[in-house]
């Protein structure tokens, strides 16, 4: 199963609680910050809220 990379490249600074949320459940917090999860439903439906913030990459 592959892997995302998933960076925060925009602030959470006046975005709404949902959004917020989103980003720290994927262990998000401030700028620069990566991660690595799964490439699931789960993670892709967390993605498609707030992509407009992250830079997303693909790990084999």
């Amino acid at each position: 199963m592959a892997n995302l990379n998933i960076k925060l490249v925009k602030s959470l600074n006046g975005r709404l609680e949902k959004q917020i949320a989103t980003a720290h459940s994927l262990g998000l917090r401030k700028i620069g910050d990566m991660t690595v999860q799964p490439d699931n439903d789960q993670t892709r439906g967390k993605i498609a809220k707030i992509g407009y913030m992250l830079q997303v990459t693909e790990v084999k």
